[in-house]
């Protein structure tokens, strides 16, 4: 008899932001391996990872809740009792978004702890999100067999905080990304215009990626260069970016703010970007910086967190506190093209050493390992 995974993909139910878009690249791997049954947890169990109607009414019903605390508060709720509802036992659980849901009856546990953000600025969270993590994390993942994170640096800061676990119970793997998606386009055709330079940024419109850093960063940077190079954004709309938007809206000559696009849109937007800055404050991985890197753009990226170690010496690092070093970097970069080509080598081979398919695999193993 086939072993029974279930993997928890709530987090598919939103647009792909980093958590989201980790659990439907590692599962979308896994469900290669036709020795093992995979089932799905969106609040229902399904067979499949792909679209249903009963997920669609999900969806439907999220967005809805995302946009009132109260409705959060019930939509967890709902999805807790649910859980605790379903008859069925599995071989393993597998939750790539922190908090294992005690609702889920498996004889081993595995959780994907991506970082401590939630305790260690938690300014960068919306306050029901804070108060769900303090209500449930610690309670529930000491519960977990095996712990996954995506660096050095948050093992690290799990050991620290989650004394239970060994050193052997917590498991590094990097994330991917898409090759195929993520690599030197040829021929680049959107369905919108972009200036012909520009510098680029990716990630939700929230505190912790510090784009009010970036923007006033980038309102330090010599005249002559901000007429020369657009300023490009990219993200979901999050949440306390009242200020971010009005900045973006009083210099619309200057910022171009694209919203959440395809990822084929943003690979080839990446292919266009003289470069990529990444000035966060906090990381657990920087998924952006890779997809950068295949790309071939250079990246300004901060030195905190676990970005230096994803980055290597492929970046050109700066203080994510500092504006003017901020700008002073991307001012460094714009005006060297020597030191752009340089790290336009050193990030495509780089991110040669990242692919979903080989931490897909480096999952499997410790699944297996369990069962």
């Amino acid at each position: 008899m086939k072993p029974k995974i279930l993997i928890d993909s709530i987090a598919l139910l939103t647009p792909l932001t980093g958590i989201g878009r980790y659990t439907y690249e590692i599962a979308k791997e896994l469900a290669k391996n036709e020795t093992i049954e995979y089932n799905y947890y969106y609040g229902f169990i399904a067979k499949e990872l792909g679209e249903t109607k009963k997920k669609d009414s999900i969806k439907k019903l999220k967005k809805i809740f995302t946009h009132f605390t109260l409705l959060k508060k019930i939509a967890r709720s709902i999805i807790n009792i649910s859980a605790s509802l379903q008859q069925t036992h599995y071989d393993l659980y597998w939750q790539p978004n922190f908090i294992p849901n005690s609702g889920i009856k498996a004889k081993k546990i595995v959780s994907t702890v991506h970082d401590f953000s939630f305790i260690l600025h938690k300014d960068f969270h919306p306050k029901e999100r804070i108060e769900y993590f303090e209500r449930y994390f610690f309670t529930n993942v000491v519960k977990s067999d095996a712990i996954i994170t995506g660096s050095h640096f948050s093992k690290k800061e799990i050991l620290e905080r989650l004394p239970s676990f060994k050193e052997a119970d917590v498991h590094v793997i990097y994330h991917g990304i898409d090759h195929r998606l993520f690599r030197v386009y040829e021929a680049i055709n959107l369905p919108f215009e972009l200036p012909e330079k520009f510098l680029l940024s990716v990630g939700s419109i929230e505190p912790r990626k510090n784009l009010l850093g970036l923007l006033h960063a980038y309102e330090r940077l010599p005249q002559n260069l901000k007429a020369e190079y657009k300023l490009v954004l990219v993200g979901f709309k999050g949440w306390q970016n009242k200020e971010i938007m009005e900045i973006m809206e009083k210099n619309s000559k200057n910022i171009i703010y694209l919203g959440f696009i395809s990822d084929e849109e943003l690979a080839k937007v990446y292919n266009l970007a003289t470069a990529f800055v990444f000035p966060s404050f906090y990381e657990g991985f920087g998924l952006p910086i890779i997809e950068a890197f295949a790309c071939g753009t250079p990246v300004v990226s901060s030195d905190r967190s676990s970005l230096p170690e994803v980055g290597g010496d492929a970046v050109l690092y700066c203080n994510p506190d500092d504006t003017q070093d901020i700008a002073q970097k991307i001012q460094t970069l714009l005006e060297d093209t020597h030191l752009q080509e340089m790290l336009r080598k050193k990030g495509l081979q780089r991110a040669k050493l990242f692919s979903w398919q080989k931490s897909a695999k480096e999952h499997e193993k410790i699944f297996l390992s369990l069962l």
